[in-house]
């Protein structure tokens, strides 16, 4: 039904279009800066009608996987370094090399030139700044664990999200053995209140009180504080956090190649990432700009990187998370009951 319901959304989008050329953009980084650029973009080239589809990373990597003997996007704009990787390795991606290349590091982009690296995106811990103060709010990671926050996390469902399967993967990945990284995600299932089926519905229920905190993205944040007005701040976690490499890629055979290229060129340029720094939250990937025309707040983040193998993150993720939905998701307190009954 999801993707009869977006063939009828693709359907309606090209009847309703005129004779321009489409450009179809797949994309999590939200209506706001999805319209500026859209905006933006068609000003400059009126002949091009830019169509984004807003979607969590992951379900932009379905999306394309499902697509791929009939392509509808051209490109792919926003989402985790290693959903690109298993993208690439799939055949999924087109080549291109952008004319700022030489400018990021090794690790931010694919050898082959399948994708390339735009920000660095912290994780961090939301929360209402309504209903907890800085001081109330947890700091680090484990003291979600800690009985007092039952009933008052709100977790987006982490299956469809590049923010959730990073965030995911790394509470795995910081435990002593993947078992102890299920026990750990079992622990604060039992203090999930509920898990959202989207951004928009988490942003809702945390503004609403239906729930105090949340495991999210430092811009994603932001931007629902600053432009939305909703009562949110975040911290980062002292221990350290993921901080994922976003990445943008053609899609391999999708239609509007030429145009592809120049949008991919256009939201990349620097007066764009100075514009998305300053006005988005973003913190940009390419390391020629100069620092004093970013804002204050990237250099003065006190950012503690969470080492992590991303490589086994990509190659193993996709079963770690179906094991957690199929076994974890909604039983935590069970699934620790079960595994202390197995281990006595």
């Amino acid at each position: 039904m999801r993707y009869c319901c977006f063939a009828v959304l693709l359907f309606l989008i090209g009847c309703g279009s005129d004779d321009r050329e489409r450009l179809v953009v797949y994309s999590p980084h939200g209506k706001e800066m999805l319209g500026e650029y859209e905006e933006k973009f068609e000003g400059l080239h009126p002949e091009v009608d830019v169509q984004w589809i807003d979607m969590g990373g992951q379900d932009a990597y379905d999306r394309i996987r499902t697509e791929q003997q009939n392509p509808q996007a051209s490109l792919w704009w926003g989402g985790a370094s290693m959903a690109f990787d298993r993208a690439a390795r799939e055949g999924l991606l087109a080549p291109y090399q952008p004319s700022w290349s030489e400018v990021v590091a090794d690790d931010a982009h694919h050898p082959e030139d399948l994708w390339y690296g735009t920000f660095l995106t912290p994780e961090v811990i939301t929360f209402n700044d309504r209903t907890l103060s800085a001081e109330e709010a947890p700091k680090d990671w484990d003291e979600l664990l800690d009985p007092k926050w039952k009933d008052r996390i709100l977790i987006r469902y982490p299956l469809a999200s590049s923010t959730m399967r990073t965030i995911w993967g790394a509470m795995i990945l910081r435990q002593p053995s993947v078992e102890a990284g299920y026990e750990w995600l079992a622990r604060l299932d039992a203090n999930v209140k509920t898990y959202t089926a989207d951004p928009t519905q988490l942003y809702l229920k945390l503004a609403r009180e239906e729930g105090d905190v949340t495991m999210w993205n430092m811009p994603d944040t932001y931007i629902q504080a600053e432009i939305n007005g909703y009562p949110f701040s975040y911290q980062i976690p002292e221990g350290g956090t993921p901080l994922l490499t976003d990445g943008i890629a053609l899609v391999a055979g999708g239609p509007s190649e030429d145009w592809a290229k120049q949008f991919y060129e256009y939201v990349t340029t620097d007066s764009a990432l100075v514009h998305q720094a300053h006005t988005y939250y973003r913190i940009p990937v390419r390391q020629d700009l100069d620092p004093t025309r970013l804002p204050a707040w990237i250099a003065n983040a006190r950012i503690t990187p969470m080492p992590l193998d991303w490589k086994r993150l990509a190659d193993e993720g996709a079963a770690w998370m179906q094991y957690w939905d199929e076994n974890i998701k909604g039983r935590g307190a069970a699934y620790l009951a079960e595994r202390q009954t197995a281990t006595e």
